[in-house]
């Protein structure tokens, strides 16, 4: 399997490599980020890895890249969606907290370039997710 290996700056780079994370990087260092976590992603630390998980938690697989983090003793995360976003009325009465790893990756370049959660949230949660910031609820 490859890896992609992404370090977030202004430009981004990407090495891939067929060896498993675990065996790149300290256990320590590594944070598993997934929307079943209880811990929130308060900021980015330079000196963690992020493991942005490429499975699909929302139906059939619920809470797998959690069961998944544990088994390998890895600290997760989850992003801070309901910290700063609310539901949004929609016909459907959806509401999800999983993304894509495209979306996930908007989300951790914006918040690392602009300092800000909402904005990166903005940049990275779709609204088909079911989660708008406060300022847009009303629109």
């Amino acid at each position: 399997r490859l890896m992609g290996c992404f370090t977030l700056s202004s430009v981004f780079e990407m090495d891939t490599t067929p060896e498993s994370y675990l065996d790149l990087f300290p256990l320590e260092t590594i944070v598993y980020l997934t929307p079943d976590s209880e811990n929130v992603l308060e900021d980015i630390d330079p000196n963690k890895v992020y493991v942005l998980g490429g499975l699909v938690d929302e139906s059939i697989h619920k809470q797998l890249t959690l069961r998944r983090a544990r088994e390998q003793c890895l600290q997760t995360a989850r992003l801070p969606i309901r910290e700063y976003m609310v539901k949004a009325p929609n016909s459907r009465n959806y509401h999800s907290e999983t993304l894509a790893i495209n979306q996930v990756f908007d989300v951790l370049s914006t918040y690392y370039e602009t300092r800000s959660w909402p904005a990166a949230l903005r940049a990275g949660v779709s609204s088909g997710k079911g989660y708008v910031l406060p300022d847009t609820a009303k629109q």
